[in-house]
This record gives structure tokens, C-alpha cells and sequence, in this order.
């Protein structure tokens, strides 16, 4: 579903943020980009959606690249960025950046109707995800009067109306209490479509992913299954990261 081959990227000349990175992500798999600061997560994913790099064009930061990322057997280019952005969903670390009509309803509404739907076949839609998310109650709500939890769960709402067949979360349960964290991760693992999850929340990753891909200074320092990957002490400490809280005890 998604392939970087050999990507090397640099948002300015000589100090690449990503070198010789390569992965493979298959249709259906849920997969924890992990690293500290720094790492190049966040570049991953502006590279996917052509935010940077050669999906950019003169839109957004262009910067140098070389390789290839490719969704869903096409290749990113400025040529086909539009099509390939319908099969990808992405989720803001912050929801107040993402949320920017007066209700939630609206939001989920907005999106679809500028893909054509008419208001029925929306409304039908977004009351379909909200009904499978169990969250019915949001619909009615405004969002400048939700809390952090409801905000984060009507952001993943809103995405999902839009049918992605690639979900991309950036730390989506980042100043989440307890409670709303669970209900996050709950979400995540009922969603049948390929997903990609950057978080320092490695406790998160666990609940959630089954294999880990480790950014270090830009490049794969390790890629496999959660359960090797969080568990090695040494390789996350290596790589400035720790154990997850379960395992410190």
C-alpha cells in the first residue's frame, strides 16, 4: 500500500533530514513510526501526503529528494497528488487545526459535499461513522465547547467519513486523560484500513501496532514486530528512546 525506496530528503542543501530510507507498508497493516525528535517522523509523513518533496511541486516545501514513494502503485508526483490524497486520512496531533467549522456535524459534512455527495448521501455517511465510532453524541456539538477527548475523537470522525483507504495519526493520544486515551486506542484497533501511527507514546504503539518502524538522524534503525522492537532496551536506548512504562517496572 505504501513503499519508500531508497528516499533521501533535505529541506536544505547538504543536511538531509531523511537518508536511504526504505519500507514497505501492506494493505490492512497498522504500523508505529517511532523515534526521537528529530528522527524524521514528521517528514515521512509530510512526504506521503506531498506536503515536501517531489509531491509538493511549488505548493508546499519542495526541498531535495531523491527515490521513490509510492501509494498504492502510484508513484507521488504534483501529476496525480490529488488522487492519491483521497486514499489517505490524515489525523493532526492538534485537533484545533484540523476542526474549522462551527459544529462537529459540519465539519464531517464539509469534506464530503466537496467531493461531490449530495447532502443525503453525506449525512448518511458521517451519521454511519459516528454510529460505528459510538460517538452519536457528537454530532449536535460545537466545537469550541467540546474537551480535548471529544475534539480528538471528532477529528478521527471526520476523516474517517471521508472512506481513506491509508490513516495517517500524528500522537493521537497526546493530552488525552486516561479515559479518553483508552477510548483513542479502542478506536484504532477496530478500524479495518491501513494505518500509520507516529507517537512518543510507545505504550500507545504497543496497544495498537503490530510492527514498529525506528527512525534514528534519519534512517531505519530497526523494523519489526512491536513486540521485539519495545522490548530491547538496549535499541531504544540507542536510539534515545525508552521502554514503554509497562515494561520499567
Amino acid at each position: 500500500m505504501i513503499q519508500f525506496d531508497n528516499v533521501t530528503f533535505a529541506y536544505e542543501k547538504g543536511k538531509p533530514v531523511l537518508s536511504d530510507v526504505s519500507f514497505a507498508i501492506e494493505k490492512g497493516e497498522t504500523v508505529g513510526l517511532i523515534g526521537a525528535n528529530g528522527a524524521g517522523k514528521s517528514t515521512v509523513m509530510k512526504l506521503l501526503l506531498g506536503l515536501a518533496g517531489p509531491g509538493a511541486g511549488n505548493k508546499g516545501v519542495s526541498g531535495r529528494a531523491d527515490g521513490k514513494i509510492i501509494v498504492d502503485g502510484e508513484e507521488v508526483s504534483p501529476r496525480n497528488l490529488s488522487q492519491i490524497r483521497r486514499k489517505l486520512g490524515f489525523v493532526l496531533q492538534n485537533s484545533d487545526n484540523q476542526m474549522f467549522m462551527p459544529t462537529v456535524w459540519e465539519d464531517m459534512l464539509f469534506g464530503l459535499l466537496n467531493y461531490g455527495m449530495t447532502r443525503q448521501e453525506a449525512e448518511q455517511r458521517a451519521q454511519k461513522v459516528l454510529r460505528e465510532l459510538g460517538q452519536e453524541k457528537l454530532r449536535g456539538l460545537y466545537n469550541h465547547r467540546i474537551s480535548g477527548g471529544e475534539k480528538r475523537m471528532a477529528a478521527v470522525a471526520t476523516v474517517l467519513a471521508m472512506d481513506p483507504e491509508v490513516l495517517l495519526m500524528d500522537e493521537p493520544t497526546s493530552a488525552l486523560d486516561p479515559y479518553n486515551r483508552r477510548i483513542v486506542i479502542n478506536t484504532i484497533r477496530k478500524l479495518p484500513c491501513t494505518k500509520v501511527i507516529t507517537s512518543h507514546d510507545l505504550d500507545m504503539i504497543y496497544d495498537t501496532c503490530g510492527r514498529v518502524i525506528l527512525l534514528s538522524e534519519g534512517r531505519v534503525a530497526a523494523d519489526g514486530p512491536s513486540e521485539t522492537i519495545l522490548r530491547d532496551r538496549g535499541l531504544l536506548e540507542a536510539n534515545r528512546m525508552e521502554l514503554p512504562l509497562r515494561f520499567q517496572q
